[in-house]
């Protein structure tokens, strides 16, 4: 397929490591971000708020003239992807769906997910990974603190290293052989996540896995040498989200721009 532009949009700021991913494996493709700040976070709203945040978000990307859309939100993806699918004619893809392939494909037969309560609640990796193999033994745990550590830059810090340790002895425990990072904050602490985890434990990123699949649907032809476009819109802007969307970009944030969605 050739796509000239990918629009991914996020409750705010987790979905810049997609973003990330995406621009280092599909080179020479524009981009538009949306972080729908001024709502964060999804994760306390009911799944028909969330559905109508996300067909929002949604059109406003596809305004911009996009042809492939990546939700990066866990919850947007639990939630709206058969409804954006239903509305929009263009390849929509979520980071659940994404993320739980990739840990299949590693072959293990017992898979740890660790994310926030509200996805962790939702069950959809689970059931995501159900739907793909039903003999996998799934092991789920919620790690509130992960989003707050990761926000305060503290993502390979001897604090976060002992909050870690607590949060993953059970899924040690349980003999998983493969641990999938299923918020988009989480793929900051994957070098630390691997540390405590060890070699035998393979971690997949979704962030990584859906960039990934892309990447393997655009034509090598597509990748001719031009100057791309990366526009970041958010409904909120404050110095803080800037400075956080630097870090998790690994480059300063250019072409900034706060817009309202009309709500």
């Amino acid at each position: 397929m050739k796509f000239n532009r990918i629009g991914v949009f996020d409750s705010g700021i987790g979905g810049l490591t997609v973003l990330r991913e995406l621009l280092s494996l599909v080179p020479h493709t524009d981009m538009i971000y949306l972080g729908d700040c001024a709502r964060l976070p999804y994760g306390t709203k009911s799944p028909k708020t969330v559905i109508r945040y996300s067909l929002q978000c949604a059109e406003f990307v596809v305004s911009k003239g996009i042809d492939i859309m990546v939700v990066a939100c866990n919850t947007a993806s639990a939630h709206a992807i058969p409804n954006l699918e239903k509305e929009f004619a263009m390849p929509v893809f979520g980071v659940i769906e994404a993320g739980a392939r990739a840990a299949v494909r590693t072959g293990a037969e017992k898979i740890g997910v660790i994310a926030t309560p509200a996805t962790i609640k939702s069950g959809a990796y689970e059931t995501t990974l159900k739907t793909i193999n039903p003999n996998l033994k799934i092991y789920t745990k919620a790690c509130p603190l992960f989003v707050p550590l990761v926000e305060e830059g503290l993502f390979d810090d001897e604090v976060t290293d002992i909050i870690a340790r607590r949060y993953l002895d059970s899924l040690i425990n349980s003999d998983i052989q493969t641990l999938l990072l299923g918020c988009t904050h989480y793929p900051l602490m994957k070098g630390l996540l691997a540390r405590i985890m060890g070699t035998d434990i393979t971690v997949v990123d979704s962030a990584l896995s859906i960039a990934s699949t892309i990447a393997g649907m655009v034509e090598p032809g597509d990748r001719k040498s031009k100057s791309r476009i990366v526009e970041y819109y958010l409904t909120d802007i404050s110095p803080r989200f800037i400075e956080l969307g630097s870090l998790f970009l690994g480059h300063e944030m250019e072409y900034v721009y706060e817009v309202d969605l009309g709500v």
